[in-house]
């Protein structure tokens, strides 16, 4: 990222706000004027005193000329609050205003982005958090400075060396030969540096996914008696970034001995110079004075050179990493244009093959048909393929060869928002979101009534257990159990009311109690719906009317349970494995008794 392009990035979002910039420009260029009276009236001070001492004249004659020059700095320094007050605010209100845009571009953005981008190893959640929270501070920061502190300190040196030359040539010939060196030393010292900031994006992004590693894996570091050893492994990142700090510092501390140098010999040679015009008789003692502070007016800015190439270089090294997310392209959603009145659920899959991201291969040559208004169970062992296919039809990814098609349609054809209104999933375990009982049916069908979300909650048998609770539907959602949750989710989806459902692994992990009554919401949300159910439950086996068995990306059998348990193949050894695993002897003893 270069400074051209960085700048051309950041464009698009103040263009908006063009009267912010032209308000805070005007009032910039004012103000670089007035920082200059105080030159200006100095001069003016120290000539009209000396004459005055030179000629001898009363102490009333000094009083007259300090109030005229007390009322004119009095009557500046107001003028001068106001303008800054209006300089910073416009600044600063133009920072909030971009600052709030970079945040929802991101956000609107990482929304349209396909699957196969949030599964890669480099756009893990602490990685991507770190780019996007590094990016929008730094990006926001650089144009606070520009605005609020860079500009009005280069208008004051612009202009101040304007007096310079309209004073004295030479003075002003001498204090413009300082800056060229400043910024070459403070460019060495930002080059120098942009190589440990570069490490140091990478020690924050590691550490902070790290931690939130740390944080999702509490239970299992305890239970191994584990925390030493997750310690060290955080340990060596945290002594690796203390190392580029110290590294970063001492080159910092290096340079700002080198520029301060440079400063204080321009300072001398100015007295010397102005000091030689004083005593050769072509300039006024005041002049001294009027070209210290102007020329302190020009190194200001210099002085802040450093934190100034800090922040432009913070915003090239972390801007490169948050502009990747917000112009990656390639990874967002592809959508075709059909959009269908109804959908039938009539998928056929030809020749299809399918490659993650990491090159893992999870499908190969396969093709299947599904039923619309019936229930169809893949059958697996874990890594056969069966969530990938459900992946696959729900748009999260696109194959690699082969074509899906929906009633007869090319499935890619599909608009991918339209067509995943039709479409419903429940996961092992889905996601609640931070909010009410209600909100979280209602995610469903935002616009639903009320009575629609209590009818959906019955049909999900978890109404009764909800209208217990103190708060009743307005309860914290996140607070129920894990089988509560699950018919939650499944009211969600009574609510939407797909024409197709996909059930990948619903009842696992559950209890015995929580799966009963879940098959119970599952078996009435079944009705006159195309259903696709991943599972190792019998129940919901058994009751499919197809089943697909997979073996290693491949279908090896299809057909009804009563035709592949006949085969005596892949399929037989599964299910006899289900049923041996539930000790169904020692059931059928217990209930015979």
């Amino acid at each position: 990222m270069t400074l051209r392009g960085l700048l051309s990035k950041i464009r698009p979002f103040v263009k908006p706000y063009r009267r912010l910039v032209i308000a805070t420009l005007l009032l910039t260029i004012v103000g670089s004027f007035a920082v200059q009276i105080n030159a200006l009236i100095l001069r003016y001070t120290v000539d009209g005193i000396s004459n005055l001492m030179v000629e001898k004249q009363p102490l009333s004659s000094g009083f007259h000329l300090l109030a005229t020059i007390s009322i004119v700095l009095l009557i500046k320094e107001i003028l001068y609050t106001f303008i800054q007050f209006g300089q910073k605010y416009y600044g600063e209100k133009l920072r909030i205003y971009i600052s709030r845009d970079f945040s929802q571009a991101i956000v609107e953005k990482i929304l349209t982005y396909k699957m196969a981008f949030y599964t890669s190893e480099e756009n893990e959640s602490g990685k991507l958090q770190t780019r996007i929270d590094l990016g929008i501070s730094s990006l926001t920061r650089l144009v606070q400075n520009f605005f609020i502190d860079i500009m009005p300190l280069f208008a004051n040196a612009i202009v101040a060396l304007i007096f310079i030359f309209l004073a004295n040539v030479y003075v002003g010939l001498l204090s413009l030969a300082i800056v060229p060196i400043y910024f070459y030393v403070s460019q060495l010292q930002a080059n120098r540096l942009s190589g440990f900031r570069r490490k140091m994006r990478t020690y924050r992004e590691t550490k902070n996914n790290g931690i939130i590693s740390l944080i999702d894996s509490i239970t299992v570091i305890k239970s191994f008696v584990r925390e030493p050893l997750e310690a060290e492994k955080h340990k060596k990142i945290q002594y690796d970034m203390t190392e580029n700090q110290l590294q970063t510092r001492k080159t910092s501390f290096l340079f700002e001995g080198i520029k301060s140098f440079l400063e204080q010999f321009g300072l001398v040679m100015v007295i010397i110079l102005t000091s030689y015009f004083v005593l050769n008789g072509e300039m006024t003692i005041g002049a001294i004075m009027f070209h210290i502070l102007l020329f302190n007016n020009v190194t200001a800015p210099i002085r802040q050179l450093h934190r100034i190439y800090d922040e432009i270089n913070d915003a090239m090294i972390y801007s490169e990493s948050f502009f990747e997310i917000l112009d990656a392209n390639q990874e967002v959603e592809t959508s075709g244009t059909y959009i269908p009145e109804k959908i039938g659920g009539h998928i056929e899959m030809t020749d299809v093959y399918f490659d993650y991201p990491n090159g893992t291969e999870a499908l190969k040559d396969v093709s299947m048909v599904i039923k619309p208004n019936e229930i169809t169970a893949l059958v697996g062992l874990s890594g056969a393929g069966k969530s990938t296919i459900i992946n696959l039809l729900d748009k999260f990814y696109q194959p690699s060869k082969g074509t899906i098609y929906l009633d007869g349609v090319d499935l890619a054809d599909y608009n991918t928002t339209e067509l995943r209104k039709k479409i419903g999933l429940v996961l092992q375990k889905n996601h609640i979101f931070k909010g009410t009982i209600e909100e979280n049916i209602r995610y469903g069908n935002p616009d639903a009534e009320f009575c629609l979300v209590e009818e959906a909650a019955k049909k999900a048998y978890i109404h009764d257990q909800i209208i217990e609770l103190p708060q009743k539907y307005q309860s914290d959602a996140r607070l129920l159990s894990g089988g509560q949750q699950q018919r939650i989710a499944i009211a969600r989806l009574f609510l939407k009311d797909p024409a197709i459902i996909f059930l990948d692994e619903p009842t696992a992990s559950l209890d015995a109690i929580a799966t009963e009554q879940i098959k119970k919401s599952l078996d009435a949300i079944k009705e006159n719906r195309t259903v696709i159910i991943v599972s190792h439950s019998i129940s919901q086996i058994i009751d499919a009317s197809s089943i697909v068995v997979m073996e290693e990306g491949k279908v090896v059998a299809s057909g009804t349970h009563e035709e592949l348990y006949e085969q005596r193949c892949t399929y037989f050894k599964i299910f006899s494995a289900m049923a041996n695993s539930l000790n169904l002897d020692k059931i059928r003893q217990s209930l015979n008794m």
